[in-house]
């Protein structure tokens, strides 16, 4: 059986109820798994360069993204740990499987602690491997995305967690991401360190419907993450990658065929399935380096709260266990 993760990220508007709705409406979709995001805007990191960004030649080097306004943003999106509590016993009630992202290595204890059992890490720290040990000390599961990745690091990853059961997805930082920028080849590539790889899904239900998804399930994804929505598309930062109840019933239904019935589905849908296959191992584009910048360093533990002082950070990367400070 496939695993269809329908991801509710930031779709929820800071909105509890909202967020409660989501979960029902994602199960009677046929989702498997319904994932919540544990972001608070206090373990946000202040970086300078961000503040206004670099350009040099018309190309840019840094992108501009303002500690305030991304900090008054976030805070308005918090979930609090009890109500990612209740969150945990809707699921239940509505037989799914509760997953959250674990930001931040002073998570690891507090999200293990409130229940949940398979834990996600971004794509962004694939690559931080501290906090990849503490969270594989702690869960019985590990999904773990891919983008903006190099592939050595994804090899110590999955080197690091060869003793446990753990997931890989394969995902490109771009949102949204096209068809011919997919790279669905990847899928096979990280076969070799998992029994379980999926894709996540950044593609525009819009314009290219839930064909990025259909061809990596029919070329072996055994999970599929997409983000999901019951708003209007325009109503929410991701609406505009995400999916509705509609189009996830659609996806789940056919991660229900048998492999050789995907594959006439999909080609009576889109006449370029090559296109889609891309490489398994590529250069990561000069967007998906800018990405990676950005969001490799983001959030991080605080030895105290004072939210701009970078001194008192524990990074995800840092050696230091958390634990010890």
């Amino acid at each position: 059986m496939k695993k269809i993760i329908a991801e509710l990220c930031q779709n929820h508007n800071g909105n509890f109820d909202l967020l409660k709705n989501m979960v029902a409406a994602a199960a009677q979709s046929g989702a498997t798994h319904v994932k919540m995001q544990n972001i608070y805007a206090d373990s946000l990191s202040f970086r300078p360069q961000f503040e206004e960004g670099l350009t040099q030649d018309g190309k840019v080097l840094s992108i501009k993204r303002p500690f305030r306004n991304e900090y008054e943003r976030l805070k308005n999106l918090e979930v609090t740990l009890s109500q990612t509590s209740e969150f945990i016993e809707i699921c239940h009630k509505n037989d799914v499987i509760p997953l959250t992202t674990c930001f931040t290595r002073d998570l690891v204890d507090p999200l293990y602690d409130i229940g949940f059992k398979t834990i996600k890490v971004a794509s962004y720290d694939c690559a931080s491997y501290q906090l990849i040990r503490e969270l594989s000390d702690k869960f019985e599961e590990i999904i773990i995305s891919t983008g903006a990745t190099y592939d050595d690091e994804i090899k110590l990853t999955a080197e690091i967690l060869k003793d446990k059961k753990f997931s890989f997805l394969h995902c490109v930082t771009l949102y949204p991401t096209a068809l011919s920028d997919l790279n669905l080849n990847r899928i096979k590539w990280l076969k070799q360190f998992t029994n379980e790889v999926g894709f996540s899904d950044h593609s525009k239900p819009s314009e290219t419907g839930l064909i990025a998804s259909k061809a990596a399930l029919t070329f072996g994804s055994d999970i599929i993450e997409r983000h999901f929505t019951i708003l209007p598309p325009d109503q929410t930062r991701d609406g505009p990658v995400s999916v509705n109840p509609k189009e996830l019933k659609d996806l789940v239904d056919f991660s229900k065929l048998d492999p050789t019935d995907m594959l006439e589905c999909l080609k009576n849908e889109y006449n370029h399935i090559d296109s889609l296959m891309g490489l398994s191992n590529r250069d990561l584009t000069h967007e998906e380096l800018l990405n990676r910048d950005y969001y490799r360093g983001r959030f991080a533990s605080h030895r105290d709260k004072n939210i701009q002082k970078n001194e008192s950070m524990i990074f995800n990367w840092e050696e230091t266990r958390f634990n010890d400070n």
